[in-house]
């Protein structure tokens, strides 16, 4: 079954070629061949197979239907599905069942979607590379001995491999953007606060926003369309106008565009393929009647330290609640209270959790708070207004996704330093609030997929989708 967009689904579904039964039995058929992969760790196969029936029977009968009627989608496993497993890749959640829907799914939901499974991930969406899943790690579809990508690595998989025709995940400094670069799809990142965050697991919640991997920018822009908007349960969502993404981003033309070149996205540790192959486009762009202009946006280099600072602060105070009490994995090896929260969350923690806990604490200590934490968040203001400047004088800004194609399963694993650096494009965009995309542009020498980046103003997600889908297009 060739299913080239969810276009060519909804018109095939309306035309009776064939039912959403069978669509899901199709994917379910591919996900049980792909299982030793382990992009998915909890698989709705009865579930999706009964919500697909329900669909057929509305279709056949003349009932209206949604605007994702039909569409296979997969959930990264730190959104909740009412009922299904929670796990965020942990063995302090291994077992728990979420007891509410997520906004965001029961929005998909309101539209017809259905879920095929919750995929794999970082634990707690902590990490770069899909490593420090307490389930095992993904391979990457195109060479099974590299990794996705991180920390939706299983989402950016299921999409890559057709085990989900599109697939949500959470990005909190690249981790949407890099595994979509890491796997030629596109992954989207919308302004802070675009989409509700009620029902996704907290990392570090002034930077966490649900985000969209698919193969073209016009699935994206439609199911980022359903998700978007007010929410009463989330503060932090904006009351700022949804658009028609889809309509908008038709409108878009690369004629007269300005795209801002930073020097800073261009060191001389780049990868030369990656660099070739970016560079290469913006010449394509350049000829189509775009305007490269050469911007700088200086203090780069501390956005990777700025940006752990404050995650790994916010990390340590959201993660407090896991402490085998309430819920959750619960040591059987303790003799007092104190040794049963100390038990519970060393066993149940992965290296790196622990790790940015132990950070988090460290720079929110009385001692260090000014130095460290206070200090970050004066940097991230600074961003802020630099990037505010930059695009003033330009539409978009353009670079790498990550500054290397993907790296080998266990190459960074006992280098955290060099594993956080895989981020170091996409982190800045994290740090503003401003949405950003990963674009697939095709493979390098060794054929590993390479993405470029691209960055807009706040709320100016149709502009981004239109760029992007005429990148796609192309190709």
């Amino acid at each position: 079954m060739q299913l080239s967009s969810y276009e060519d689904l909804r018109s095939r579904l309306f035309s009776h070629e064939i039912t959403c039964e069978e669509v899901v039995r199709f994917y379910l058929e591919r996900i049980e061949n792909h299982r030793n992969d382990n992009i998915y760790i909890t698989v709705f196969s009865e579930s999706a197979i009964e919500r697909a029936r329900e669909l057929d029977r509305k279709l056949r009968e003349g009932e209206s239907v949604g605007k994702l009627f039909g569409m296979p989608m997969a959930i990264k496993d730190n959104i909740a599905i009412k009922g299904g497993r929670l796990t965020c890749a942990s063995k302090i959640l291994e077992n728990y069942e979420s007891v509410y829907d997520a906004t965001a799914v029961l929005r998909l939901a309101e539209e017809d979607a259905i879920f095929l499974g919750k995929t794999n991930m970082d634990e707690f969406a902590m990490g770069s590379s899909n490593e420090n899943s307490a389930f095992g790690n993904v391979p990457n579809p195109f060479d099974k001995k590299r990794v996705p990508g991180g920390s939706s690595g299983g989402s950016a998989a299921a999409v890559a491999s057709g085990l989900a025709m599109v697939a949500l995940g959470s990005d909190t400094g690249g981790s949407v953007r890099q595994p979509a670069g890491f796997c030629d799809i596109v992954g989207m990142k919308p302004t802070y606060g675009r989409i509700s965050r009620y029902g996704l697991v907290a990392f570090a919640s002034s930077f966490d926003q649900i985000g969209v991997l698919a193969r073209n920018c016009d699935d994206v822009a439609l199911v980022l369309g359903v998700m978007a908007g007010k929410d009463k349960h989330d503060a932090t969502s904006s009351l700022h106008e949804v658009p028609d993404y889809s309509s908008e981003m038709a409108t878009v033309s690369v004629e007269g565009l300005r795209i801002g070149i930073p020097k800073e996205y261009f060191p001389e540790t780049l990868n030369p393929d990656v660099s070739r192959i970016v560079k290469g486009k913006l010449a394509e762009l350049q000829d189509q009647g775009a305007e490269l202009v050469a911007i700088t946006l200086p203090d780069s280099e501390y956005a990777i330290a700025a940006y752990y600072i404050l995650v790994t602060a916010e990390a340590s105070s959201n993660l407090a609640r896991f402490d085998g009490a309430r819920y959750g994995y619960r040591s059987e090896n303790s003799e007092d209270l104190a040794a049963m929260y100390v038990n519970s969350r060393t066993e149940g923690f992965g290296r790196e959790v622990k790790r940015r806990i132990m950070l988090g604490t460290y720079v929110l200590s009385a001692g260090y708070y000014d130095t460290y934490y206070k200090k970050a968040q004066q940097v991230r203001r600074v961003f802020q207004d630099r990037y505010r400047e930059a695009l003033e004088k330009v539409d978009v800004i353009a670079g790498p996704t990550s500054p290397f194609p993907p790296f080998g399963i266990g190459d960074k694993t006992e280098n955290p330093l060099d594993m956080y650096l895989a981020d170091v494009f996409t982190v800045p965009a994290s740090i503003v609030g401003m949405p950003a995309v990963s674009v697939p542009l095709g493979f390098d020498s060794q054929n590993l997929p390479v993405g470029m980046h691209l960055i807009c103003n706040f709320f100016e997600e149709a502009k981004l989708l239109g760029i992007a889908r005429h990148m796609q297009r192309s190709l």
